[in-house]
């Protein structure tokens, strides 16, 4: 299984984004997904969870920013980042980690720079 992330791009504070993760394949449902970001020379922290039940969980930094979905006809999670700041300019990953064979996998990273 290789998550597809995307929905990156350029926006300017205040601005909103969605970031997708796609699960190929009929186990979706069985993932948890976490959504990471990473700026150069830090390491990656985890920014926000959603489970294969749906319960959601975020770091203070994005609370009540960001909002964490996924849709199970779609095999997609998302990620609803609004009021951005040029604090949240990263690269953004998601994570998969199969809540039954606890198989974890990395989508490729999608840039989110915002301008202030």
């Amino acid at each position: 299984v290789q998550l597809q992330a995307s929905g990156g791009g350029l926006v300017q504070a205040g601005g909103s984004l969605r970031l997708s993760c796609a699960v190929p394949g009929t186990t979706f449902h069985l993932y948890n997904i976490h959504w990471y970001r990473q700026t150069p020379g830090d390491q990656r922290d985890m920014v926000a969870t959603i489970t294969h039940r749906g319960e959601t969980n975020y770091a203070p930094s994005v609370e009540g920013r960001f909002t964490a979905s996924r849709d199970s006809a779609k095999n997609t999670a998302y990620l609803q980042m609004n009021n951005l700041s040029p604090a949240d300019t990263a690269v953004y990953y998601c994570k998969g980690v199969n809540s039954w064979s606890r198989q974890t996998v990395w989508g490729q990273g999608t840039q989110v720079t915002v301008s202030s």
